[in-house]
């Protein structure tokens, strides 16, 4: 077996593009915790559903025009003519239902908000509000969704969130540092712990 110490390597999932090298080794994993920056996370993470991760990427400041910079207050007011105009967007997904579900979220969010709760502390609570630090050697070993994961959708849903299934969700905690999920000799691994 190779020493960890003589071959540090990123995750495999990343690939070579230097895009997700760069989200890799600069955005995954590492705790966020502003409430507007997770929304929008949430909301990319839903638009992901069926596609892989690089093109919602590649497209993320494309949303942020198309979406008001994911201001759930300006969000929330989005008629049918606006729907239609996102619809002839080109750089976003033009799918009626993920472009709806932007929408939803949003009045989830707003919801939570008029109920006096952050953002960030409903989510985190379903880690205790700390980085769960998962010691993987191999990517197959990572899950796709855990009983956390699961629990956050479900309150998701009630809350009238929508693209947020227990997968996606997972990705999301993944993506926001809530799991540490690099692989242990990733040097992110160490890295994102050390920010716990």
């Amino acid at each position: 077996m190779t020493d960890i110490k003589e071959a540090p390597e990123r995750c495999p999932w990343c690939g070579t593009d230097p895009l997700y090298v760069a989200y890799h080794d600069e955005v995954w994993g590492r705790p966020e915790y502003d409430d507007l920056a997770l929304f929008e996370k949430l909301c990319l993470d839903g638009q992901q559903a069926g596609l892989s991760w690089i093109t919602i990427l590649r497209k993320q400041r494309s949303y942020r025009e198309a979406y008001d910079c994911f201001d759930p207050e300006k969000i929330v007011r989005y008629d049918s003519d606006r729907i239609s105009t996102l619809l002839q967007n080109p750089g976003i997904i033009r799918n009626r239902l993920k472009i709806e579900s932007i929408i939803k979220n949003a009045r989830g969010y707003l919801t939570l908000k008029e109920q006096g709760q952050s953002f960030s502390e409903f989510l985190w609570s379903f880690v205790d509000g700390k980085p769960v630090q998962n010691h993987w050697r191999t990517f197959a070993e990572v899950p796709v969704h855990t009983p956390q994961a699961e629990a956050m959708s479900k309150a998701l849903r009630k809350q009238g969130f929508n693209f947020v299934g227990p997968t996606i969700v997972y990705a999301f905690m993944q993506a926001t540092g809530m799991v540490n999920d690099h692989l242990v000799y990733c040097p992110q691994h160490v890295d994102c712990r050390s920010l716990s």
